[in-house]
């Protein structure tokens, strides 16, 4: 299970669904500090002794390995008894925690804050607002006053400051110095000896046309210095009055980076900030078809687009008008090609608010605004066994036929694509959407959804072993994804032709193309389809040529760690506890990897000689019989279907 850190602000941990993890008393919340301050060094139990106890007790050594078991509980729940932990290890003379490098909120700040240094105004602007959004406190909040938090408390601290003052200068190298403005006075009535912020501050009022409150502020600053610090400005401060003071040409705002459309778009929103009422209604159906581009951009725009969607909901719940709210919910109607979830804790409390839209609609009324609801339902319940999904992407498809809204069906087509995986086998009816998806958005100028439908027959065409088609369907995706800014669509079929050489038996080759196309998800945004994506397809690849899984201890499973363990004990020879993890192994999601999980699943219940679990992969697998294992994915396959139904049959004989 993968679990979530977080230190900006009081220490928390959360699993793969967003909820809280039971951290139990003070001192294992401590402990767990502690080793979030090591950075995945190993901190020697007797260095843990001495910073949880001012005057150690007698037995504090026991007490503090009592922690720590408490921990590995607490995080590691479905881990089988006497299995060594994966996660909180022990190693030498103390304890690790070996947290994913982008599964703790402050080290994910500090690459954000390191990323925006090399990148363009706009995406640095971007990319530093999503950090410093991570912060929900002063980090480790509840460890102020300890001596092995100070250092680390004091470093994100500044770091903090940096990157609001690296904001600043962003926004004013867009032509955004209005938008600066009131963030830089919050920053500086907090913090008045950050030199670098008075003179960002100063700047950007001169070029708002308040030259006097550009000196104003500089003079405040001088006064500050002098009285809190006992120093007079440094010389930058002391040039920027003189200029300003002289109306130096060389402080006007040279050209904005992007040419003329950067500079409509940097007037445009600055002149909407300033005419539109903070709480106008208005801002939030903006706001949302602003995060609904934002989400096709990719990385941080995608992540940000994902965390700001629920706010926007939230905040039109607030106001108590359904009819808002659902215009809200379902202006975000972005493809959806990928079946795991991103974040599923984000994904039900948009299901949940949705509903109660739906619920609280006048009856006869809104039929238009009912289906985008339904389709928005069938979306976001991807991959789960609750009927209702399928139900809403019926009815979503029904009320867009009826209402001949192109737009609106490709959306309620969406959902019936997302929800078409209650069983293997049905890769053919998902080529029938996608085909339909193709023929109605080149009609109607619908690119996403064009996009979508490619990527749709690409997966299909996989399934059914039609790589000619396939070919072709990746071929159009990526000139359309190049032709109009979708930086995602690479991602998918730089996976795609990975396939195809596993497909065609080019191993080596193979091996080499996920590992390359592995290298794009970093960043992409897309948690639900990045982590453990590249050791299950290098398992794939390994059982489909009859090879044991491999079994290095750096391999990040992620939410595959359930099916690919048996194969990885067996391959290191733990044949009990192999056959313990596969009696705990879950039913697949109804997601694209299906087939491929249920396959691994069989081949280690033959190995095992499972035959309750062999018979149950082979009636799941069985509708499948004519598809290849996996690749309805568009990312993997274990070969034909039907060589794992004539195994798990010849193995029950």
């Amino acid at each position: 299970m993968r679990v979530w850190f977080g230190v900006l602000g009081p220490v928390v941990a959360r699993d793969a669904e967003g909820n809280a993890i039971a951290l139990k008393g003070p001192r294992h919340r401590a402990v767990l500090a502690r080793l979030i301050v090591a950075r995945r060094r190993v901190v020697p139990v007797s260095r843990l002794v001495d910073d949880l106890w001012a005057e150690p007790p007698p037995g504090a050594v026991g007490a503090v390995r009592t922690f720590v078991a408490a921990l590995r509980r607490a995080l590691e729940p479905q881990r089988p008894p006497r299995a060594p932990s994966r996660l909180l290890v022990t190693e030498g003379p103390g304890y690790a925690l070996r947290a994913g490098t982008d599964t703790v909120d402050a080290w994910r700040f500090e690459q954000d804050v390191a990323a925006a240094a090399t990148l363009p105004p706009d995406e640095a602007s971007a990319r530093l607002a999503e950090a410093l959004g991570r912060w929900r406190g002063p980090a480790y909040a509840e460890f102020a006053d300890e001596d092995w938090a100070r250092g680390e408390r004091s470093r994100l601290a500044e770091l903090r400051l940096h990157a609001v003052e690296r904001q600043a200068e962003a926004r004013l190298a867009l032509g955004l110095a209005a938008e600066a403005v009131p963030d830089l006075e919050a920053h500086l009535a907090e913090h008045p000896w950050r030199e670098g912020a008075w003179r960002v501050l100063a700047l950007a009022l001169y070029r708002t046309g308040r030259q006097g409150d550009a000196l104003a502020v500089l003079r405040r600053a001088r006064t500050l210095l002098v009285e809190e610090l006992g120093v007079d400005p440094g010389p930058e401060l002391r040039r920027l009055e003189t200029d300003i003071l002289g109306q130096a040409p060389h402080l006007d705002p040279g050209p904005v980076p992007g040419g003329a459309a950067a500079r409509v778009w940097a007037e445009a929103t600055a002149a909407y900030d300033r005419t539109v009422a903070s709480g106008a209604r208005t801002r939030l159906e903006s706001t949302v078809g602003l995060l609904r581009d934002l989400s096709m951009t990719g990385g941080g725009g995608l992540r940000t687009a994902r965390q700001q969607r629920v706010a926007a909901v939230a905040a039109a719940e607030e106001l108590g008008d359904p009819e808002l709210t659902a215009r809200v919910i379902g202006a975000y109607d972005v493809p959806a090609i990928w079946t795991r979830l991103d974040d599923p804790e984000q994904a039900a409390r948009v299901v949940a608010a949705a509903e109660r839209t739906v619920a609280a609609l006048p009856p006869g009324r809104h039929d238009a605004v009912r289906a985008r609801l339904l389709a928005t339902i069938a979306v976001e319940s991807r991959g789960g066994r609750s009927p209702r999904g399928g139900q809403a992407a019926r009815e979503a498809e029904e009320i867009a036929r009826r209402l001949d809204d192109p737009a609106l069906l490709a959306f309620a087509l969406n959902g019936v694509f997302i929800q078409t995986f209650d069983r293997a086998g049905l890769a053919s009816r998902r080529d029938a959407t996608g085909a339909e998806l193709i023929a109605l958005s080149a009609r109607h100028g619908l690119v996403t959804f064009e996009v979508l439908g490619h990527l749709i027959r690409l997966q299909a065409r996989s399934a059914l072993a039609d790589f000619a088609s396939a070919d072709r369907h990746a071929a159009a995706a990526d000139r359309l994804g190049e032709r109009h800014e979708r930086p995602l669509v690479e991602v998918f079929t730089a996976w795609y032709r990975a396939l195809r050489l596993a497909a065609t038996g080019r191993t080596a080759e193979a091996e080499a193309a996920y590992r390359d196309a592995a290298t794009r998800l970093d960043g992409a945004g897309m948690p639900g389809l990045e982590h453990g994506l590249l050791p299950l397809a290098l398992l794939c690849l390994r059982v489909a040529q009859g090879r044991p899984a491999p079994t290095g201890a750096d391999l990040d499973w992620g939410p595959y760690a359930p099916w690919a363990r048996p194969l990885v004990l067996l391959a290191q020879g733990r044949r009990a506890e192999a056959g313990a993890a596969l009696r705990t192994v879950p039913d697949p999601p109804r997601d694209l990897l299906l087939e491929a999980l249920w396959c691994l699943t069989g081949q280690a219940a033959i190995a095992l000689g499972d035959r309750e679990t062999m018979a149950r992969a082979r009636t799941a697998l069985a509708p499948a019989a004519g598809e290849l294992a996996g690749a309805g994915s568009g990312l993997l396959t274990l070969g034909p279907v039907s060589r794992h139904l004539a195994d798990l049959t010849e193995a029950l004989r």
